[in-house]
């Protein structure tokens, strides 16, 4: 696994570097300039960029936007110190594949970007009242919204929707319905668009909420 780090602390990069390379992680570049990380990325194409929220130059989000659109698809996580509702729900809805902390045991940051690089996303556990709480007032959209939404799944994209609150990467879903990891990944985007959110992570914390998996004598 290759990373690229960018923070403007320091003696943070400096432990974190470490820290990974310790465990067998590359770490690509570990800068804490903005625009020159944003010129790193492009030039060393790491497996996974890890971004703090707070910089003087940009913010975290603003990095992250401009990394997506300038056409970066690789997995981009905020590293951070911040529980702010806002800067969680607004960092996903930018294309953040994850969101962690900063005082998270290294045993779990590894195990968090081993499983954002397979493709899942990942939210700090401190952080899932927070970002279930998020979801369900974000414009309170409702019920028959919601009603209407769901009814739209197809029954597989019913099925997977489930396995994805379930906490599944597209991986175990694939082999547990015997299909590709092409094909999940178009379901799980078709899922995305009809529930009108914008990462797998609110995908799963609707389906909660709502108690989707369990209507309609569904499992």
């Amino acid at each position: 696994m290759k990373v690229l780090l960018i923070d403007d602390h320091a003696l943070f990069r400096m432990g974190l570097r470490e820290l990974l390379e310790r465990r067998g992680i590359q770490v690509v570049a570990a800068e804490g300039c903005c625009e020159q990380g944003i010129v790193l990325v492009g030039e060393l194409e790491p497996d996974v960029v890890l971004l703090d929220m707070r910089m003087p130059e940009m913010n975290g989000i603003e990095m992250l936007r401009a990394l997506r659109e300038g056409g970066q698809r690789m997995p981009i996580v905020m590293l951070t110190t911040s529980r702010d509702e806002q800067d969680v729900v607004q960092s996903l809805q930018a294309g953040a594949n994850g969101y962690l902390l900063k005082d998270m045991e290294p045993d779990s940051l590894i195990r968090a970007l081993e499983d954002i690089v397979a493709g899942q996303t990942v939210v700090a556990p401190e952080l899932a009242a927070v970002l279930a709480r998020a979801v369900q007032g974000e414009a309170a959209r409702p019920e028959s919204d919601i009603e209407r939404q769901f009814a739209e799944l197809t029954p597989r994209e019913h099925e997977i929707l489930c396995l994805l609150a379930e906490g599944q990467s597209n991986k175990v879903i694939a082999r547990n319905l015997g299909i590709s990891d092409g094909t999940v990944k178009l379901h799980v985007k078709a899922i995305l668009r009809k529930l009108e959110v914008h990462s797998r992570v609110e995908a799963a914390v609707l389906a909660v909420e709502h108690s989707l998996c369990n209507r309609n004598g569904k499992d």
